[in-house]
């Protein structure tokens, strides 16, 4: 028997925790809100983060670290990206010798810059594994057909999170990038933030499809340059997930976008929803990150400057189609 914690009980850690659940694996959800865990323990819902959910008879949840870590093997951390270090910070004394951390956040800490797995092998100092791809919580609730990506650097423990994961309609592969993995799961969200400006804006589907696959110019460069392999991005991690966030209001971060271009402030945007639009504080990071490593990034340029600097979006999108002429493909 595997005793696994998700730490964070948003969609995407409820859902994991369902399909972990429904596998007969000994699970246990900890969330910051009490409410939300006597929700869950009382009524079996989760009606604030995921409505969708049916949670199972065997999934237990919890407020206390202590109570939820005591005898977890597997840590899977489903807490904001912004939220990882001051999470984990206090999870760290309470691990055991084996433990070993999954992460399934998306996005980058602003100011260090530094990935999900990154902040939690400096805190912890244990194995991390990264779990990402093209995977809307909702659909996967329903047990509709998904494929992921988990990427970590022990090939041996891989194939043991692979096995504990896969279902018949949760389809894993793995994977030994795990930088790569992060860096198409953190960029994609502020790329689904200008694909949701285009779609409000009704720039039309040829300026939607050359986002994406700029965006994953864009993404492939800068992954590169911080030790990703280039055909990462061509995977689930990569295309597969900005695909996915790209074309569907599922995606908050898309949806974000779409307001933004509809003329509403951010911060009245952020102000409606209790979910996390991780693409925003990305935006801030990727365009840091930019900078640090020399690699054009306009897209995440023009993102950063709607976002933070209130720039008119098509304002924004007259500057990327007047910049000067090139060679598509170019080092």
């Amino acid at each position: 028997m595997s005793y696994i914690t998700v730490i964070g009980a948003g969609s995407w850690g409820t859902t994991l925790a369902c399909l972990l659940a429904d596998k007969s694996y000994d699970v246990t959800l900890w969330a910051y809100e009490k409410d939300i865990v006597d929700e869950i323990n009382e009524q079996k819902t989760n009606k604030t983060y995921m409505p969708d959910a049916i949670i199972p008879d065997n999934l237990k949840a919890s407020n206390n670290l202590g109570e939820a870590l005591k005898k977890a093997r597997f840590i899977i951390n489903a807490v904001p990206a912004q939220f990882t270090r001051s999470v984990f910070k206090e999870v760290a004394p309470l691990l055991n010798g084996e433990a070993v951390i999954i992460s399934v956040a998306k996005g980058i800490e602003r100011g260090t810059l530094l990935t999900v797995s990154s902040i939690l092998n400096e805190i912890t100092g244990r194995p991390v594994a990264v779990l990402s791809g093209p995977s809307f919580a909702k659909e996967v609730t329903k047990k509709l057909p998904t494929a992921v990506t988990l990427a970590i650097n022990n090939i041996n423990l891989g194939l043991i999170l692979q096995e504990i994961f896969n279902t018949n309609y949760f389809r894993v592969y793995t994977h030994n990038d795990v930088i790569g993995t992060e860096i198409g799961g953190a960029l994609k969200n502020v790329m689904a933030i200008a694909s949701g400006i285009c779609e409000s804006l009704g720039l039309g589907n040829n300026a939607k499809a050359t986002l994406i696959t700029r965006g994953l110019a864009e993404m492939t460069r800068l992954g590169v340059a911080m030790g990703a392999s280039e055909r990462t991005f061509s995977g689930l991690s990569g295309i597969g997930d900005l695909v996915l966030t790209c074309t569907s209001t599922l995606s908050r971060n898309y949806t974000v976008g779409m307001k933004i271009g509809q003329g509403m402030k951010l911060k009245d945007i952020l102000s409606q929803t209790k979910s996390i639009a991780e693409g925003v504080p990305t935006a801030e990071s990727a365009h840091e990150l930019s900078k640090k490593y020399g690699i054009e990034m306009p897209i995440i340029e023009q993102v950063y400057k709607v976002l933070y600097e209130e720039k008119d979006p098509l304002e924004a999108v007259k500057e990327l189609m007047e910049r000067s002429l090139k060679s598509e493909f170019y080092k």
